[in-house]
């Protein structure tokens, strides 16, 4: 089976990161999550300490996929109103499904205000939270999130921002290599260990950056880029080495591994025959993983509004809980297929 323009490996770290981040989200809110922990405590307390993880593999994608869509610039005449649309049009790509995804949630949130007393559902939302979402500036502001994904969209057009300066504005790639390297490193080692910093892309871009690294390394169509990439790439790896001998992050060794992984496999296609069902499915899911990461929040509410609702929870039934956290997968899956379909891939044509 060949699959036009998808890569494998991309593929299945996008749906792989969205599932896990899905199941994460599942064993942290409500009483299904409690009832769940009962039955599957090993698997609950792993998927709540460890699930989160997910993001890295997120951010170190996004800086593969961004400096992918970015790199093309590079010898481009500079243009501050050309760059000035890139960083728009980044926006409205994901302003879309992000706003109806919004939408949804505070509706399902309303709903579960009813039945659900728990910390995780929120007060009412305000007119000026919800405007500083659309602006994607609700954590600069301090203002709680509507929904468990919303942060992520938001330090997600942060990062494109700066890359799109960094790679637009720097006619020579060897500078902007040591620029995102710098910072990459900053940020493991200090700005990503302190949540004072978590609103902005500082705390996030040694994950980023990996990602546009390896790309760069791989990818750009210039020899000694590439080979000075990769000598910042391993430059990097023992500095996280050596900084695990203090303490040890995980996430910065899993962020290394996957940018490492993307080095040696990003451009790998499809195979042309093996188990073309999962293939088949790898593919249908990873254009869909950023709805489903989108939307499944609000399902969590519905989920858990039925639950207590219905008294389901009274029978504290472990087993219960566990087929409501599988009916929230199946229901994000084709919630996503839909919001893909009728929002996402209509508003890629908004363009300035």
């Amino acid at each position: 089976m060949q699959v036009k323009n998808h890569f494998l490996l991309i593929d299945f770290l996008k749906v792989f990161a969205a599932l896990l981040i899905i199941l994460h989200h599942l064993s942290s809110y409500g009483q299904i999550a409690e009832d769940a922990r009962v039955v599957l405590p090993g698997l609950m307390t792993w998927l709540f300490e460890y699930g989160r993880y997910a993001v890295q593999i997120f951010l170190v994608m996004a800086g593969y996929l961004a400096a992918q869509s970015l790199s093309r610039y590079a010898n481009a005449p500079f243009s501050a109103q050309g760059l000035l649309k890139v960083i728009l049009n980044r926006y409205l790509r994901l302003f879309g499904p992000y706003a109806v995804a919004l939408l949804f949630t505070i509706a399902c949130a309303y709903v579960a205000r009813f039945w659900v007393n728990d910390e995780f559902v929120g007060e009412s939302e305000t007119l000026a939270q919800f405007i500083a979402h659309l602006f994607l500036i609700q954590g600069i502001l301090g203002l709680d999130s509507i929904s468990a994904g919303a942060w992520y969209i938001a330090i997600d057009w942060q990062l494109y921002s700066v890359l799109a300066i960094l790679l637009i504005s720097f006619p020579r790639y060897q500078s902007v290599i040591w620029i995102i390297s710098i910072l990459a490193v900053s940020s493991l080692l200090f700005f990503n260990r302190s949540g004072n910093y978590e609103a902005y892309f500082i705390y996030f871009i040694g994950s980023y950056g990996l990602g546009v690294l390896a790309y760069l390394a791989k990818c750009f169509d210039n020899q000694s880029v590439n080979r000075l990439v990769k000598f910042s790439l391993t430059l990097i790896g023992i500095i996280i080495l050596i900084s695990s001998f203090q303490h040890l992050w995980l996430r910065n060794i899993l962020a290394w591994s996957v940018a490492v992984a993307l080095l040696f496999w990003g451009d790998q296609t499809y195979p042309n025959q093996t188990n073309q069902g999962i293939l088949k499915a790898i593919a249908w899911a990873s254009p869909r993983s950023y709805c489903a990461f989108l939307i499944h929040f609000a399902f969590i509410l519905l989920a858990n509004t039925v639950y207590i609702a219905c008294n389901l929870h009274q029978h504290e039934s472990g087993a219960l809980a566990i087929t409501m956290m599988f009916a929230v997968v199946v229901l994000s899956t084709i919630a996503a297929n839909y919001l893909y379909r009728w929002i996402e891939v209509p508003s890629m044509k908004l363009k300035i």
